[in-house]
């Protein structure tokens, strides 16, 4: 059950200096008559990645008006507790506010978390004064912090509440039921494939159709990682795939390649993506829609512009091909 930490003393920071990035360390007891905000993120975490743009710009409306924003990054996967591959996400993020890599869940144990993203806006006297869970509720957060700015400096002038940065976040926006996270490695995963997971194997699978929604489906040689399914051998052509049905909006895949980089190539409902329904990692070429995966990151594949179910394909003739997990969305704007 999860409880409030409101009125809760905010914990010290766990970690030395090889573990902030864009800042020296810091304390939460030296920020004593700031507000602090504390995001806990993962930059393979889309819920995470859609608070960024606010987090950024309530860094740039309050950073000389008392506020200090801290993004800990505590990973859900083991790639991501690299300090390279968190840097380079806060660059290509344009984080510029504090980021702590917290690789151990050191500071995601103190504070008792269990989500991402989960916010704790800390008070002057280092008690938490709002918390926010998951997406949504920017206004709400942004007044807490506005209330709290004042009881620093009331006389301080502050900016109109920021407007929705997308339609999905506006008021009246419509979220639709649509299937959970998936993921693709043994130890949280559920495969569809009549084969099943055999741990740390490579597995010749065989697709019999008849897909069920939030299952993952394979065909051809796949090795069975704890986080993964990485593809087993080379083709000269892309013949081996992951399969699911899902119902959403938008489908996101986490990604890496393993052994430099290659070319996915994506297929829903057995046909290209129709451009309008593509995500923004997705690209054309000879009439087929492709993504490139060069990064360790969350890749941005389906973007219907109705919400639906489907079938959707990911298939690659490299054997850098490696995929962690599924995530869905459902909110669009309001009319």
């Amino acid at each position: 059950m999860y409880r409030s930490s409101t009125g809760v003393r905010a914990p010290e920071f766990i970690g030395d200096v090889n573990d902030w990035i864009n800042t020296r360390p810091l304390r939460m007891a030296d920020l004593r008559g700031l507000t602090v905000l504390v995001d806990f993120w993962d930059y393979t975490c889309v819920n995470c990645l859609r608070t960024i743009p606010y987090l950024r710009e309530w860094h740039d409306r309050y950073k000389d008006k008392g506020l200090v924003v801290v993004g800990i990054h505590t990973p859900e996967f083991e790639f991501a507790r690299e300090r390279e591959n968190i840097e380079e996400a806060v660059q290509r993020l344009a984080v510029e506010y504090p980021v702590l890599s917290d690789p151990n869940y050191e500071n995601w144990n103190a504070y008792a978390n269990r989500y991402w993203p989960h916010k704790y806006l800390v008070g002057t006297d280092g008690k938490i004064i709002y918390e926010h869970v998951g997406e949504g509720a920017y206004g709400d957060t942004e007044e807490a912090i506005q209330r709290a700015l004042r009881e620093i400096n009331p006389a301080v002038k502050l900016p109109p509440v920021m407007e929705p940065v997308r339609g999905a976040d506006k008021p009246g926006a419509v979220c639709y039921p649509m299937t959970p996270e998936l993921y693709a490695g043994y130890r949280r995963g559920i495969i569809g494939s009549p084969e099943g997971y055999r741990p740390d194997q490579i597995v010749n699978y065989t697709d019999p159709g008849g897909h069920i929604d939030g299952r993952i489906y394979a065909r051809g040689l796949f090795y069975n990682g704890p986080e993964f399914l990485r593809h087993a051998r080379k083709t000269e052509q892309p013949e081996d795939y992951i399969a699911i049905r899902y119902h959403a909006l938008e489908a996101n895949a986490v990604m890496k390649p393993d052994a430099g980089p290659f070319d996915l190539l994506v297929t829903q409902d057995g046909k290209p993506l129709y451009l309008r329904d593509a995500g923004v990692d997705v690209y054309t070429s000879d009439g087929k829609t492709w993504i490139h995966v060069d990064e360790s990151r969350t890749y941005r594949i389906v973007a219907n512009r109705e919400f639906g179910t489907h079938e959707l394909a990911l298939s690659s003739a490299s054997e850098s091909f490696s995929i962690y997990a599924y995530t869905f969305g459902s909110c669009e704007e309001p009319d």
